[in-house]
């Protein structure tokens, strides 16, 4: 271990790195944690996700079903560099966890199966990752599974995810006999064996030397082939220096032109050290990173991660524990003490900040201090929610806060006992305020309050933690998937007309409107008007009015998108218009004109990965068609055969238990959004209005 190999460098943020760990579900993401952990010196003892004793999944929930539901922040120290680790969750239905890390995080290390290669859900992170611009490397973990093959593994990273992949590493041995791996930078074998917590640096093994030899040409050529410096020596000398192919792997990482591919096994402590050395090598540290962008008084600002600067931090997990309301913070600029008022940019509230803490999952250290690049969590705010900004008063600018998807999938809850009804008010209220996927409303025509989220899973838990964490006992109605509705056919030149006048002053707004399909699952509004007809604070107005339409559709009141308004025309009074009467006129025009539209019901679907033994892949086909499924893949190999599928989200209850049934408890399968699809028009006309 060399985890005080140098002494903490803790007024630089170049001796920081901000990374989260990503992959699919059981691809040992929780697992390599606790390894890192262990490897730092941070814990004393491995953690095991089996034994429920890992550091990270401290939920009881999550050491009950052995996964990671809640992104868990851990910090420690290697070889003089500050490391704050994300552990995240890998099941679909906690993505929007794995959303608000990214949103706050600079780099990544994306941990894939040696066995299954890309998976579903890997190929989901992958994607979020992509959007927020977050460099990573990869780590292909369990090479010592029966089955594992590096190569396999690099060719569906490169074949699914569009990457290229950076091999720096050579097995050596296979399965069971894995022990340890080549550097092909160093051209040194690292070996560990059993029962050592380090490895032993030596030579090549022989017959590896030619295979070596011929990767290593390999991962040169690669890299001549995408950075500009390297290609002028690989020219020259035809090789690179070690020093050369160090730095333009960082420089491709940084760039998002190449990922870095390490390999081992966490389970049995083989390949940490060198993950953790490539991390520093290769990731960005917050100096690093662009300046943050925001608004301050209506114009775009940049913020440079200067710790001198005037203080900027996004809050981006919220979380209630016996210690008091946790908010947790990236730092982008400035400092924060111990007792210091900040300012909530977007509202104008200001709070004191009462501690801070540097956070190791469920564990806390108490700082008097946090500085830019810094993630910790602090007590005493109590208005700031996920996607706040927070500034020095005086300094305020708000950034652009993480994207939070819609829910797919809602439950009817209602307490068992009747006294506990304001109970569970307030404990839906905690709930949403901890994870803004989760929506709370009330049905206007039952009476019943109705929780939406991302998933059966994530609404059982949501259940299970009023039960457990609220001491509310809830009864939860069957799961109904959350529809949309979309134009088909729009109208043109709708003209409506809003007055009103009942005393005093009136109410008058004129607009013409046009509706057409957008093919994006989305709202566009834009205005045409011409000649100062319609003020541009009016034509704000009748959007905003739009926007409050699109909450109940024609066909059964269910939300509306993929549709684009424009107001073309229009006309105001002297003394009876105003931004209210035009409101009023962009929401009853647009009912109109949806009413006069051809609309559809759309629901969400799903691409779901079977993996089955071979003699039940006929049965699994039959069911995954009654379900309304559209195969579009199926492959077979070692005895096991794996079918893909498209297949409406409404169908998919209770799936787990048939296909376990069918399979004699041998099949799984993994589930990823795959966005909206028209309902067919006899499934349509059976289900009830909203």
């Amino acid at each position: 271990m060399r985890a005080n190999g140098r002494p903490l460098t803790t007024n630089s943020l170049t001796a920081v790195r901000n990374l989260g760990i990503l992959a699919h579900v059981d691809a040992g993401k929780t697992t390599l944690t606790e390894r890192v952990l262990f490897a730092t010196g941070a814990t004393h003892k491995r953690g095991e996700v089996h034994a429920g004793t890992t550091v990270t999944d401290y939920d009881p929930q999550e050491r009950d079903r052995g996964i990671t539901i809640f992104a868990a922040a851990v910090s420690c120290t290697w070889d003089g560099h500050r490391v704050n680790l994300i552990d995240t969750p890998g099941h679909v239905d906690f993505s929007d966890e794995v959303e608000r890390s990214l949103r706050v995080l600079d780099g990544a290390v994306a941990v894939f199966d040696a066995v299954a290669g890309v998976e579903s859900q890997s190929e989901s992170v992958w994607r979020q990752a992509d959007r927020h611009g977050v460099p990573r490397i990869a780590f292909v973990n369990k090479l010592d599974r029966a089955g594992a093959d590096l190569d396999t593994a690099v060719a569906s990273i490169r074949e699914r995810l569009g990457a290229v992949p950076l091999v720096v590493q050579l097995p050596i041995g296979r399965e069971d006999a894995f022990t340890g791996v080549v550097d092909l930078l160093t051209m040194r074998a690292l070996h560990w064996h059993a029962g050592s917590d380090t490895y032993e640096a030596g030579p090549v093994p022989e017959p590896l030397r030619e295979e070596a030899d011929r990767r290593r040409r390999l991962l040169e050529e690669t890299v001549a082939e995408l950075h500009a410096e390297a290609l002028e020596e690989f020219c020259t000398t035809s090789a690179l220096t070690g020093r050369t192919l160090a730095r333009a792997l960082r420089e491709l990482t940084l760039r998002g032109d190449g990922v870095v591919v390490l390999c081992g096994s966490a389970y049995r402590n083989r390949g940490i050290e060198p993950l953790l050395d490539a991390v520093l090598a290769y990731l960005p540290s917050p100096a690093d990173m662009p300046p943050v962008r925001g608004v301050a008084d209506g114009a775009e600002q940049e913020r440079a991660p200067d710790p001198a600067g005037p203080f900027t931090a996004l809050a981006f997990k919220v979380t209630a524990t016996a210690t008091g309301r946790l908010t947790y913070l990236r730092v982008y600029a400035g400092k924060l003490r111990k007792g210091a008022t900040v300012l909530d940019a977007a509202t104008g509230r200001t709070e004191r900040v009462g501690r801070i803490l540097r956070v190791q999952a469920d564990r806390h250290e108490e700082r008097e201090e946090a500085g830019a690049g810094d993630i910790v969590a602090v007590i005493g705010l109590k208005a700031a929610r996920a996607g706040t900004t927070l500034c020095a008063p005086g300094a305020a600018l708000v950034l652009e806060p993480p994207s939070v998807a819609e829910p797919v999938v809602s439950v009817a809850v209602e307490a068992r006992r009747a006294g506990d009804t304001g109970r569970l008010s307030a404990a839906l209220m905690r709930l949403a305020e901890e994870d803004p996927s989760l929506v709370v409303r009330s049905d206007a025509e039952t009476g019943q309050t109705v929780l939406s989220g991302m998933g059966e899973l994530h609404l059982e838990v949501a259940a299970e933690k009023i039960r457990s964490g609220h001491g509310v006992e809830v009864v939860v109605g069957r799961p109904q998937v959350s529809y949309r509705e979309t134009v088909v056919r729009g109208v043109t030149g709708l003209v409506y007309r809003h007055v009103k006048q009942d005393g005093g002053a009136g109410q008058f707004a004129h607009v013409v409107v046009d509706v057409e399909p957008l093919e994006e699952a989305a709202f566009e509004f834009r205005s045409a008007v011409i000649g100062g007809r319609v003020p541009p604070e009016y034509a704000r107005a009748v959007e905003a009015g739009c926007r409050d339409a699109l909450a109940e559709g024609p066909l059964g009141g269910h939300p509306v998108t993929g549709l684009r308004v424009t107001l073309t025309d229009g006309a105001t009074h002297s003394k009876d218009s105003s931004e209210m009467a035009f409101r009023a006129a962009g929401r009853f025009a647009l009912r109109e004109a949806l009413r006069l539209s051809a609309v559809e019901l759309l629901e969400p679907v799903v691409e779901v990965t079977v993996t089955v033994p071979e003699d039940g892949v006929g049965g699994v086909l039959g069911d995954l068609a009654a379900r309304r499924g559209r195969v579009s893949g199926s492959t077979a190999g070692s005895g096991t055969a794996v079918v893909t599928a498209t297949v409406p989200l409404a169908e998919l209850f209770g799936y787990a238990s048939r296909l376990r049934g069918r399979t004699q408890g041998r099949g799984t399968f993994t589930t990823r959004p795959a966005g909206l699809a028209p309902v067919p028009a006899s499934v349509a006309a059976a289900l009830p209005a909203r």
